[in-house]
């Protein structure tokens, strides 16, 4: 592509660069460099991607993408801000496939991947072959592909849109985090829907505050062509100033909402309610348990609405939908209690599945978990007196510490673990702990192992270990 067309709907100053040259590749990253391509300088938190314009000039780069001038002798394209030049770059450089198929973008703390999940399932029994992009990994149809983030950075973002239209994808559903829309991963993109879970605390590392955290989140309403909200979330309001002009809302408390659920029941294999929808009302059922997956449900039948499913049609298919890896995922032990897998690692996560575990345990609720480390330090103690205060015990152990010490995060989740009251065993090593949750199991107990989830690792100083919750149950009775 010509670098006069890669840089279509920029508004840049070029000096000494040769806008007919054509441009193989796009890289941010100056390892990955080869000759001919265009850098593009990104300010990281880390590092500043302007250092590294000599290391991608060396390496054959024809043009930088920058923000300042370079030291170096390499032509180069000023801009104002580098990310969404990357964006746009990526866009044109892909032929705008974001263009091509309806994308669904689906925000909020907690929820985003049940959700994006029950969607593609339900889309794909109406006939559509889905493209999903989250936190679990990335699908074409029935391709799985590994991801490390939520939302992949723009280019790469770009480029699996491209692939997902090439495939035959009709529809490309993506969780869309906070830090990707302050980042401009996102940038350029027209969602045709657009979904909000909840906002409860979470990335106050990033944000700084509650109020532009939701700023962050209430951005992606501003681009869409339909949203559907969660009115019961104190922060709504924040997402409706913002967002189009065709909204639906959806409650579980006030029967004004556009969507209505009511005679909510809970049980160990799902939830069922009474949905309410333009005077009409329909059974609903969903088998993941939990008051979350009420609010999951709504989320997703709003969605498929927005694409011109029929009420009966989502109803129906939400009802033959399938949970989720990690998330409220029953372990078949064979024993008389059981046992959950769950990704919580908010505090309004563990409330969601601690509240949903003792709405079915007949007997004790034994919580297993840590915080992550590197992250918001204020909610270690907050999530152990919530875990605390909803189970009967608690197992305080290693989450993902990164590069900090173990035993200072379980030093801090402590102080709010003793406010509760609650009786309680702290263990550094996670598969020691696991081990030492299952132990005490006792029939009609629910044991509840919080933080992981989906994920099959552990990062400690800065290296993935090989952890999977899931196995290391099995392995456990199969002894």
């Amino acid at each position: 592509m010509k670098l006069a067309q890669l840089l279509k709907g920029l508004d840049y100053q070029c000096f000494g660069a040769d806008l007919e040259a054509e441009i193989p590749s796009i890289c941010y990253n100056s390892l990955l460099a080869e000759p001919g391509c265009a850098f593009v300088a990104i300010r990281g938190f880390k590092t500043d991607g302007h250092k590294y314009v000599p290391s991608a000039f060396d390496k054959g780069a024809a043009v930088a993408i920058v923000e300042e001038a370079p030291t170096c002798g390499i032509p180069y394209i000023m801009v104002k801000d580098g990310r969404k030049a990357l964006a746009a770059m990526s866009a044109n450089f892909f032929d705008h496939p974001e263009r091509k198929v309806p994308i669904i973008g689906v925000t909020g703390t907690n929820g985003k991947t049940t959700v994006t999940n029950l969607v593609k399932e339900m889309l794909e029994r109406s006939g559509k072959k889905c493209g999903l992009i989250g936190t679990n990994g990335n699908m074409i149809g029935d391709l799985f592909i590994e991801t490390e983030r939520t939302t992949p950075e723009s280019f790469e973002l770009f480029r699996l849109f491209g692939e997902m239209v090439d495939a035959g994808c009709e529809v490309i559903i993506m969780e869309v985090s906070s830090h990707s829309l302050v980042l401009d991963r996102v940038y350029g993109i027209e969602f045709s829907s657009a979904m909000f879970t909840n906002l409860t605390q979470d990335h106050l590392d990033f944000h700084g505050t509650m109020e532009e955290y939701a700023k962050a989140k209430a951005m992606l309403f501003s681009r869409c062509r339909h949203s559907v909200i969660n009115m019961d979330d104190p922060w709504s309001k924040v997402m409706l100033e913002g967002s189009c002009p065709d909204h639906k809302t959806f409650s579980t408390k006030d029967a004004s909402a556009d969507l209505y659920a009511s005679n909510i029941e809970l049980g160990i294999d799902g939830v069922a309610f009474d949905l309410t929808l333009e005077g009409k009302t329909f059974p609903v059922k969903l088998g993941i348990p939990g008051m979350f997956s009420v609010y999951n449900g709504l989320t997703a039948i709003g969605c498929c609405l927005s694409l011109g499913l029929t009420a009966e049609e989502t109803v129906s298919y939400l009802s033959m939908a399938h949970g989720v890896k990690g998330r409220a995922q029953v372990v078949p032990t064979g024993t008389e209690y059981t046992v959950l897998l769950d990704y919580a690692h908010t505090p309004d996560g563990v409330e969601n599945i601690l509240k949903a575990a003792r709405g079915f345990a007949k007997n004790r609720v034994i919580a297993l978990f840590g915080c992550g480390g590197d992250r918001d330090k204020t909610k270690r103690p907050i999530m152990g007196k919530i875990a605390g205060s909803l189970a009967d015990h608690c197992v305080v152990t290693s989450d993902n510490p990164r590069t900090e010490v173990p035993m200072a995060i379980i030093e801090d989740i402590l102080p709010g673990v003793r406010e509760s009251g609650c009786t309680f065993d702290m263990i550094e090593d996670r598969r020691e702990a696991i081990r030492h949750a299952l132990s005490m199991g006792q029939p009609g107990d629910v044991i509840v192992l919080m933080g992981k989830g989906h994920e099959n690792y552990q990062e400690i100083n800065g290296v993935k270990h090989h952890l999977d919750e899931y196995e290391e149950v099995m392995k456990y009775y199969q002894k």
